[in-house]
């Protein structure tokens, strides 16, 4: 019988090893392949409240309609941003969680204030950096992040009339009267 700390350590190499080959297999997973959905309960958790809070922050600065949304349409908004995160890949969530604590810390340096501190004008100086950033990841992840509010806005059912959207949902019956 192998002593106890022995064990600890063979059972830390286990976990370790099936770790590195859950990572490897992830990384050479071809393009397109369907990965496995997560349960329910692992949706929100790339997301704290905090981090929910300053989303809304910054999506006020992207879509100023936003800052007007009621509590039940902030909702959709926000399964619409989850169900949309919550498809991708756990790497890509925390890549995303990683990118709106930088912004929330990156003007400190220069205004000595952190992001939702600062006063609106600029707050849109930092979103212009960052939409302009001479590192492709940065302008990559920013396009993203807008990308994520515009859906999160605009793919809301009661947003439909207010940008003149109106749908036909019997198809093309219309056009063989």
């Amino acid at each position: 019988m192998a002593p106890a700390g022995k064990e600890d350590e063979r059972n830390a190499r286990r976990r370790s090893q099936s770790y590195v080959e859950d990572v490897s297999r992830a990384l050479t997973q071809p393009a397109g392949c369907q990965r496995e959905p997560q349960p329910e309960s692992m949706r929100d958790t790339f997301l704290g409240e905090g981090q929910w809070r300053f989303l809304l922050v910054v999506a006020a600065r992207v879509v100023p309609a936003v800052a007007q949304l009621d509590p039940a349409a902030q909702e959709r908004f926000r399964e619409i941003v989850f169900k949309a995160l919550g498809d991708r890949p756990r790497s890509v969530q925390r890549q995303f969680a990683l990118f709106l604590t930088v912004i929330r810390w990156a003007p400190l340096p220069r205004y000595g204030a952190r992001f939702d501190r600062l006063d609106p004008e600029r707050q849109d100086a930092v979103l212009r950096f960052l939409m302009r950033a001479p590192l492709a990841k940065v302008r990559g992840g920013f396009w993203g992040l807008r990308a994520l509010v515009f859906m999160g806005y605009y793919a809301r059912p009661e947003a439909r009339p207010e940008i003149g959207y109106a749908p036909s949902f019997d198809g093309n019956e219309h056009l063989h009267v």
